[in-house]
């Protein structure tokens, strides 16, 4: 039976879908609380505008790094290594008042989040932090056949239009751009609003990765053919929509480099 839940948090609302033959509603229910409950404590613990985060306190010089709980060690050091990973195009630290790690946090408690309720014995699971989406299993449980989940990407220029569609069965689907919060991104080279790309998809197996991918891939557009060959990214897909033009570009796993036509939604 699937049961859905949308939990209010993190100013925005993040969907949680879960779907087991053998599992009761009950027992989906209680599970879903718990993913609620740690949804809301991450917030606490990670926002921005809480002044009593530990985040704020790092911000504010109030927190050392060696003081922090062992979940913002642990985000600090993914936040270090993707920094790395994309030549400085995401960089938690070139934002005003200091460390913000929001570019990569939702994709990294979704993947959190599914694996809490794995460990329960679930096994069809969909989280959606705000365009951040975390999925293991598939869909369709109920009649036995297990297709994948669909994920629609929409124009950042006309929301309603979908121009790409991917099938994923596990793993992180993150999409960055201008569709909810506008142009919000800035270059961590120049203190500038990003305009390297309109809107980036980056599939991959690490949720914080995925996320903290696209949202160098804002910054860089073209230009992060620099960093997206590297070794450590042969399992990441990525799919960008051009900031200026009608088209999109492609990199992926077991394919080239290819410039593709977008969708007009004109």
């Amino acid at each position: 039976m699937k049961v859905t839940r949308s939990v209010e948090t993190w100013g925005t609302v993040i969907l949680l879908e879960a779907c087991n033959n053998d599992k009761s509603i009950e027992f989906v229910e209680k599970e879903l609380d718990k993913a609620e409950r740690f949804l809301k404590e991450i917030d606490k613990v990670f926002s921005t505008y809480k002044e009593t985060s530990e985040v704020s306190l790092l911000r504010k010089g109030l927190l050392s790094i060696d003081e922090a709980s062992s979940l913002v060690k642990e985000v600090w050091s993914l936040c270090e290594y993707a920094r790395t990973l994309t030549n400085g195009a995401f960089d938690p630290w070139a934002v005003k008042d200091g460390f913000d790690p929001s570019g990569l946090v939702k994709g990294w408690a979704a993947e959190k989040v599914v694996s809490m309720l794995r460990l329960s014995g679930l096994e069809h699971i969909l989280v959606n932090a705000s365009g951040d989406i975390f999925v293991t299993g598939g869909r369709g449980v109920k009649s036995g056949n297990i297709k994948p989940w669909v994920i629609g990407i929409a124009d950042p220029s006309d929301h309603q239009e979908i121009v790409k569609v991917f099938e994923v069965m596990g793993g992180c689907i993150a999409t960055s751009g201008t569709y909810q919060n506008g142009s919000h991104i800035k270059d961590p080279h120049t203190g500038l609003i990003a305009i390297g790309a309109k809107s980036a998809t980056v599939l991959g197996p690490n949720g914080a990765l995925s996320d903290a991918l696209a949202t160098a891939l804002i910054v860089d557009g073209d230009a992060a053919t620099d960093w997206i060959f590297k070794p450590e990214l042969h399992d990441y897909s990525f799919w960008v929509v051009n900031r200026h033009e009608n088209t999109a570009w492609s990199h992926g796993k077991n394919k080239g480099y290819t410039e593709t036509v977008m969708v007009d939604s004109n």
